[in-house]
């Protein structure tokens, strides 16, 4: 297609020609010193119009001479260039083929044709490309000391670079750092990370780790909150997890000011789950501060009907823990529970442990006896309420009775 256009476009020129210099009969008289000479005007235009494109061809041959060396020069530098971008693309394939000696060698070889290279030597991301290369490479070779030298090189190139070849650095430092298990490396890293980058999902994960490896658990609480917010967990997943790190948080207690005060930093989401509540009540009657316990467990039991059996069975068994100083505003709480819920094991032994905590021997002995009948029951708990019994008929001068609740209590496994 191309040869028809040029084929066109000369017929074109041949018949412009023809047309204007083949009726043309003017000339052109030279006078030099006395002497003439006539030339036809199309034989002059000739002339004119070659002498013009020697004129050009012999200046481009002259600029071309002259520029000879630059050309060369840019010429060997291109060829360094791509000499370096090659060996980077080799230690990248030799990186994710797990050859990391290979990757290690490729990855220095691009640096140093990059530092011969002007184009490259103020390249601040292909340093730090070499540099983050190298550094994974000595990591997986396990020479740690090395691979900190060439990390805080690559975080040295970045300051002349782009935000985010940075941000990029910090995050592989912290997980290596993870991996190496340096908690504080790791944190001190993510530190360091602009707030929005802090928040990513990515950032977030690497800084529960490290929260939860340096046993801070009430910061891994928070951060894993946002993780589900973010949704990197599944429902199922993320609530096990809060409900874990609740629980580590609540075992950091040594005393009821403490326990308290890291209640009160728990988001609202948290102290509204029975299980997360039922962890803290425990902990309170550990640290013999049962009436903080119940008041935890209080908007939980009011409301048992809306809890899944095993969530009620919980609080149930948490309550049984913290009876200890029940007041009387609990028995009507205690009567309709019984009503509502007198077939669950869990359920009859709270209410026949708060009767008998109140000294209301009556009301307490069916659902004692209920309790420790009931299968399904904990063995420490089902022990402890034949042991209630037994105590309740030595009240009541029945020592056969007392004794066959002891040996009763005994014979659980």
């Amino acid at each position: 297609m191309r040869s028809i256009i040029w084929l066109v476009l000369l017929f074109l020129v041949a018949v412009v020609a023809a047309t204007t210099l083949g009726s043309n009969d003017g000339l052109v008289s030279i006078y030099w010193r006395g002497w003439r000479t006539d030339l036809s005007l199309n034989l002059f235009v000739l002339i004119m119009l070659g002498s013009c494109a020697v004129l050009m061809f012999a200046v481009q041959a002259l600029n071309s001479l002259v520029s000879l060396p630059r050309r060369a020069g840019e010429w060997r530098a291109l060829r360094r260039e791509r000499a370096a971008q090659a060996a980077l693309r080799e230690a990248l394939t030799e990186y994710f083929s797990a050859r990391y000696g290979r990757a290690l060698k490729a990855a220095q070889r691009a640096l140093l044709v990059a530092d011969s290279t002007p184009a490259l030597a103020s390249d601040a991301e292909f340093r730090v490309l070499g540099h983050l290369l190298g550094a994974g490479s000595l990591h997986r070779l396990q020479d740690r000391s090395r691979r900190d030298e060439t990390l805080q090189l690559a975080l040295k190139a970045v300051r002349q670079g782009p935000r985010g070849m940075e941000d990029a650095a910090r995050m592989l430092g912290a997980e290596w750092a993870l991996e190496d298990r340096d908690a504080p490396r790791a944190l001190e890293l993510l530190e360091a990370l602009p707030p929005g980058v802090a928040r990513r999902t990515h950032a977030l994960r690497l800084k529960l780790q490290a929260l939860r490896m340096a046993r801070r658990p009430l910061e891994a609480l928070h951060t894993a909150r946002l993780l589900a917010h973010h949704q990197a967990f599944s429902p199922v997943v993320a609530q096990s997890l809060l409900r874990s790190l609740a629980g580590e948080t609540l075992e950091g207690a040594h005393d009821i000011q403490q326990l308290r005060r890291l209640w009160s930093q728990f988001d609202l989401a948290d102290r509204r789950d029975a299980l997360v509540a039922v962890r803290a009540a425990q902990r309170a009657a550990h640290l013999d501060a049962a009436e903080d316990g119940r008041a935890w467990l209080r908007p939980f039991w009011d409301r048992l009907a809306e809890l899944a059996r095993e969530d009620r069975e919980q609080v149930a068994l948490a309550l049984i823990e913290t009876r200890a100083g029940m007041g009387a505003d609990w028995l009507p709480r205690l009567e309709a529970a019984a009503q509502a819920f007198g077939h669950e094991g869990a359920v009859v032994a709270a209410v026949g442990m708060g009767f008998a905590e109140r000294q209301l021997w009556g009301k307490a002995r069916r659902l004692l006896e209920q309790a420790a009948a009931a299968p399904g029951l904990p063995t420490r708990h089902r022990r402890t309420a034949w042991r209630q019994l037994a105590a309740l008929a030595r009240g009541e001068a029945d020592e056969a009775r007392a004794v066959h609740c002891e040996q009763a209590a005994a014979a659980l496994d």
